[in-house]
């Protein structure tokens, strides 16, 4: 009696794929492959399933594609997953980091047994960097719209401090921006500068809750008009004001602020401007006034790549930089450093309650934006949590001080920032911390 030539076949696919992952010591999972076929990596059907829909995802593989051809064939939706969508980046780095001719055997042959030859080099041939992904725009150019219900009322794009995993990402943004505060001892009628601003929620803050003159600059004309209109609708026109501005122009305010901060902003410099960057931002302080610089940096042992998906799609021309690179340059500015504060934890946090939210909202994004422009937020945001878990990028809060001959002007002490910060108590109470003059 002759075998079933596709039992034959199945089970030279499994043992491929086996010899391939036989290093693999992550969570279990499964591939499922366009036509059903299945190969399950564990017996408990796994945290996630890697759906392979079309043979030109598997091309790239078997050719050694990095992350720019996986997350275009991800956006294109020739690769997805199913379940946990945060295993699947150790899932595939593992892959990545498999010799090339191991990786590239398995997976022709995989080809070979699923589809013929002939279709296989007709589908290769189309996976090319001249595929048209031109109705992809960058997230700069998306509105307000699309951001809200993932961002929640907040509108915080940027690392939120929790002070438990089950703080809601609302409550976790304003946590932040009064750390923010605190960490720069704000006080009522002080000039205060955010640079980067985005939709102005540190500018309210700061002017609401600790009496400041605030101002804020970005280069996002959407964010600038959205940003005066909440404003207006506080009521704090005559505390805030925010303008569509590069802070390499503000000369005739140089020497006006009492503090600045930058949030999320400085990983756009690169590292050759970082020198320009920080003296610009000194310039702009008083002697004796304080920047807070909030910003990612990559680790001193993990690659800069110079290629990758994000930078392609979600921010262009973005470099990280080491925080040695960082305080090295804000130093050779003339700074001194007053306080190095590591949140890699909570922007892993902040960006798996960024996931739920675009996930949770799909249907409602999906009105707003093209499938592919959501696919790259979620590929983005999710890829993001997997490095800050695995420790290859982190975020840093840098106190930086603006010497008025040789005096910072700050207390010896810092108890004040975490002080009466009981779960639900965040109005100021310290001689530093002022209080309110419009209710928030």
């Amino acid at each position: 009696m002759s075998s079933d030539p596709s039992a034959s076949r199945e089970k030279r696919l499994g043992k491929q794929l086996a010899d391939l992952f036989s290093g693999y010591d992550g969570p279990e999972f499964s591939i499922r492959l366009w036509n059903g076929w299945q190969w399950d990596y564990g017996s408990d059907g796994g945290v996630c399933t890697l759906v392979i829909n079309a043979p030109d995802a598997l091309a790239s593989l078997a050719a050694g594609a990095d992350e720019i051809t996986l997350g275009e064939a991800f956006v294109r939706k020739e690769l997805d997953v199913g379940g946990d969508l945060f295993s699947a980046f150790g899932i595939a780095e593992y892959l990545m980091g498999r010799p090339r001719g191991l990786r590239q055997k398995a997976f022709q042959s995989i080809l070979a047994n699923a589809l013929s030859l002939r279709r296989w080099f007709k589908h290769g041939a189309k996976h090319s960097k001249a595929r048209d992904l031109a109705s992809i725009s960058y997230h700069y150019n998306l509105p307000v719209a699309f951001y809200r219900p993932w961002l929640g009322e907040a509108l915080g794009y940027s690392c939120a401090y929790f002070r438990s995993a089950d703080d809601s990402l609302d409550s976790a943004q304003e946590q932040k921006f009064d750390l923010i505060c605190r960490k720069l001892r704000l006080k009522r009628n002080e000039r205060f500068l955010d640079v980067g601003c985005g939709w102005g929620s540190l500018v309210l803050h700061a002017a609401c809750r600790y009496g400041t003159q605030a101002h804020g600059i970005t280069l996002s004309r959407e964010q600038a008009d959205v940003a005066n209109q909440r404003i207006r609708d506080a009521g704090l026109a005559d505390s805030c004001t925010i303008e569509h501005r590069d802070y390499r122009h503000c000369e005739e305010l140089r020497g006006s602020f009492d503090k600045i901060a930058s949030i999320g902003m400085f990983e756009h410099v690169g590292l050759p401007n970082l020198p320009i960057y920080f003296a610009t931002v000194h310039g702009l302080l008083k002697p004796g006034g304080t920047l807070l610089n909030h910003g990612i940096a990559r680790s001193q042992s993990a690659p800069s790549p110079k290629h990758s998906f994000i930078d392609r799609y979600v921010f262009p021309d973005g470099r990280l930089v080491t925080i040695t690179e960082a305080i090295n340059a804000a130093e050779g500015a003339g700074f001194e450093v007053r306080d190095v504060e590591n949140l890699r934890e909570h922007y892993e946090l902040t960006l798996r309650k960024w996931v739920e939210g675009l996930q949770k909202n799909q249907a409602v994004l999906l009105n707003l934006v093209p499938e592919a422009t959501y696919r790259i937020w979620l590929l983005y945001t999710a890829g993001s949590a997997a490095a800050f878990q695995s420790g290859r990028i982190a975020i840093h809060q840098v106190l930086l001080s603006r010497l008025d001959r040789g005096r910072s002007r700050m207390p010896l002490v810092r108890e004040d920032w975490y002080a009466n910060r009981a779960k639900g108590n965040n109005k100021p109470t310290s001689a530093a911390h002022q209080p309110l003059v419009k209710p928030c």
